[in-house]
């Protein structure tokens, strides 16, 4: 067993790139290791408890939540005992937990744990929201899953992964320890994953290449955007590979409600519309702005900021994205912890007036959350959308390494009841 999962966990491309960078290399001798044998000690401590269940894995920069719960609902339609690990939460049985501040992929002890606390439930299914994070630190050492599923690879983590290749590597670790890999053909990811992944690869996409395409596959659904028709299609696939019956995985998708801080819309009698989402990365804001400018009678105004301590090559990115889809940009905080939360904003900033954005006219910045969400519903007229992005389901914010309670849904609540 034991070298099966080095041979798995310790994957070698990977482990080659990782090595040839210093400071990365610095990082593996020092952490890498350490952090094997930790995991290691708890999958054996547990009795390597995912043994026992079918394993559904869904990782990519964008869409893994959506996808995630998706999968979830379907296996529930199907009958199936199922638990899930998410971002917005966790459920085995009957019980909901939370899986801590900030976290998707929980450490490799709490997995051990929610892992054995399903197999005692019952469940046969577990699904497994997975990050490059909890991947590439083995806090899913000894799974081998039945689906492995990839969203997409964009712009994220280069904080932590150092470059694009590191990150689709630590990605693509899914998909050696995937009997199936659900692959998103219209990904530039697309062709480098499908050669790293071992077993079945199944596609999905708008183009007609793609196994499950939309020309092939046609779902009612609510949600919108051309990024939830990607998410669907993934999640259909998979339940396909699963064996589950057409008629239920359609019924699923037409009747799968909205996610916590996931276009989540705060109904107001002020003829706007306020929408809450998590988006935090340029091509999550991007798909978001796009799909709010479809529907807008009137102007776009984003109200964003981004987190500290993360990449921050992302940041200019989204100031760009925002002065080109958006009328008016709102920039404030997002998790500044120990950053000095103006230089954030002033890097955003930047780049959205290089791209055409006038400051006090068509671009403001409010460090405070709260006064920047009263600010863009005072700014608001009859007919506008605003949009909420980056914290999206999240209940804290981090100021100097204290987590403060937050809610974007509730500082939205509060600012229409005074604006």
């Amino acid at each position: 067993m034991i070298v099966d999962l080095i041979r798995n966990q310790f994957f070698l491309p990977e482990l080659f790139s990782n090595l040839s960078i210093p400071v990365r290399r610095k990082y593996f001798l020092k952490s890498y290791v350490r952090r094997f044998l930790r995991s290691l000690l708890w999958l054996i401590y547990f009795g390597y408890p995912s043994r026992k269940l079918k394993l559904i894995g869904v990782t990519g920069t964008d869409g893994k939540t959506t996808v995630t719960n998706l999968v979830y609902h379907i296996l529930q339609k199907a009958g199936k005992k199922v638990s899930v690990i998410s971002t917005i939460y966790g459920k085995i049985g009957d019980e909901v937990f939370d899986t801590g501040f900030h976290v998707t992929t929980p450490a490799a002890q709490q997995m051990q744990k929610y892992f054995r606390q399903a197999v005692k439930d019952g469940s046969e299914y577990f699904v497994v929201e997975a990050t490059s994070h909890g991947l590439d630190q083995f806090r899913l050492l000894g799974c081998k899953f039945e689906v492995g599923i990839l969203t997409n690879i964009t712009h994220e983590h280069l904080d932590y992964h150092i470059n694009y290749d590191n990150y689709l590597l630590a990605k693509a670790k899914l998909f050696q320890i995937s009997k199936t890999s659900v692959l998103n053909a219209d990904d530039e990811s697309f062709s480098k994953v499908k050669k790293l992944a071992e077993g079945k690869v199944v596609s999905y996409g708008f183009s007609k290449k793609a196994d499950l395409n939309l020309q092939n596959y046609k779902f009612k659904t609510d949600l919108p955007g051309d990024y939830n028709k990607y998410n669907i299609l993934a999640a259909a696939a998979c339940a396909r590979e699963l064996g589950i019956e057409e008629k239920i995985i359609q019924q699923a998708i037409a009747d799968f409600n909205f996610l916590s801080g996931r276009m989540e819309e705060i109904k107001n009698n002020r003829g706007i519309k306020i929408i809450v989402d998590f988006a935090h990365t340029p091509n999550a804001l991007e798909q978001a702005l796009g799909t709010l400018r479809k529907g807008a009678k009137g102007r776009i105004i984003a109200v964003f900021g981004a987190a500290a301590e993360r990449d921050i090559e992302k940041r200019p990115l989204m100031g760009e994205i925002s002065a080109k889809l958006a009328d008016i940009t709102v920039l404030t905080d997002e998790d500044p912890r120990f950053e000095d939360r103006n230089k954030i904003i002033e890097t955003i900033a930047g780049a959205a007036i290089e791209a055409g954005a006038k400051e006090g006219k068509t671009l403001f910045k409010e460090p405070d959350r709260e006064k920047a969400i009263k600010l863009a519903i005072n700014l608001a007229k009859k007919g506008d959308i605003i949009g909420i992005f980056g914290k999206g389901h999240e209940r804290s914010m981090n100021y100097q390494g204290v987590e403060k309670p937050w809610s974007d849904q509730k500082a939205v609540i509060d600012a229409l009841s005074v604006a």
